[in-house]
């Protein structure tokens, strides 16, 4: 089967460094809570609200080991009025045997307001 994993976190300021830390912080926190390898990743699509464009988010993967391959797209968060700024999001799609309500979906820093019932 192939689930979605979703994740969110934001930064502060719209800078290459602190974009691609927290990408990695997040696609590290998904990775270890859902016990993904690169070999069970589809593709994973990121998203960043219009504030941020210093950086592609997707530049954080390839300072992973052997992830190379992954399949990396990324687009602009929709804009409306009064959503969280300078927030980026992932949607990990991966084969695994888990079942839906077992996937961890993770929300770090400001982004836990998003979905704070799937927050841990």
């Amino acid at each position: 089967m192939i689930r979605g994993i979703r994740g969110a976190t934001t930064v502060d300021v719209n800078e290459k460094n602190a974009i691609v830390e927290a990408t990695t912080k997040l696609l590290k926190e998904t990775i270890n809570q859902n016990n993904v390898t690169p070999e069970m990743v589809a593709s994973i699509h990121f998203t960043m609200t219009r504030d941020l464009d210093a950086v592609f988010p997707a530049e954080a993967v390839r300072l992973f080991d052997g992830w190379a391959n992954v399949p990396l797209l990324c687009s602009s968060e929709i804009e409306v009025q009064g959503s969280l700024p300078f927030c980026i999001r992932i949607l990990m799609s991966v084969n695994t045997t888990q079942a839906q309500d077992e996937v961890q979906h993770v929300y770090l820093e400001k982004a836990v307001t998003l979905r704070p019932d799937l927050a841990s």
